[in-house]
């Protein structure tokens, strides 16, 4: 792996575990969850203004972005979701006046739009229509059993935030599996292109 791969995949790690937390910890039951932006406690600050659902989605979101970038199997697909989840969260905190969060989110703006450029081919074809296949680089296959087996880790996810209600060392333990079985999707790649 070279510094420029190595580069983008911390990218994409950081910015997925900081928003994949920034969502798990807003859904925990008592938002015991590694989380190192917040604020945890926004679907009940939301609630005031009865938007309560509207935080819901804005934590899913961030579970599933984060998720996408966490595991570097979507990395493109998160990296182009992450600019309307920040523009999102943008409005949110300016329209309840917060302090300096505008500065840390310009901050993951740009590290997005690295990502975004180290995807620059697949952009070429949606600006220009007439430029060929050819103009993209090729990237390894990814195949169906990959999909499915990153699908579960993700909706262990899912399953965790309820399951933290019950026991929260139970939704730990999802979580951590869901993770792996999320790495481990390259792994059914490789076993189906052999």
């Amino acid at each position: 792996m070279n510094w420029k791969t190595f580069f983008v995949q911390g990218i994409a790690i950081f910015l997925g575990f900081t928003f994949w937390g920034a969502g798990m910890v807003k859904l925990f039951n008592e938002h015991q969850f590694i989380g190192w932006i917040g604020p945890p406690w926004l679907v009940e600050e939301m609630a005031k203004y009865n938007l309560a659902f509207y935080a819901t989605f804005i934590a899913y979101s961030q579970i599933f972005i984060g998720f996408s970038l966490l595991t570097t199997r979507y990395k493109l697909l998160g990296s182009i979701m992450m600019i309307p989840m920040i523009v999102n969260i943008l409005m949110v905190t300016i329209s309840l006046e917060w302090q300096g969060t505008p500065f840390v989110l310009a901050f993951f703006l740009l590290l997005d739009l690295i990502l975004l450029w180290h995807y620059r081919d697949f952009f070429r074809p949606l600006i220009e229509e007439e430029v060929k296949d050819s103009a993209i680089k090729p990237r390894k296959p990814k195949t169906l059993n990959g999909h499915l087996v990153w699908l579960a880790g993700l909706g262990l996810q899912i399953l965790a935030v309820s399951v933290s209600f019950w026991n929260w060392y139970a939704a730990c333990v999802i979580v951590f599996v869901g993770l792996i079985l999320a790495v481990l999707s390259f792994k059914a790649d490789q076993m189906k292109t052999d």
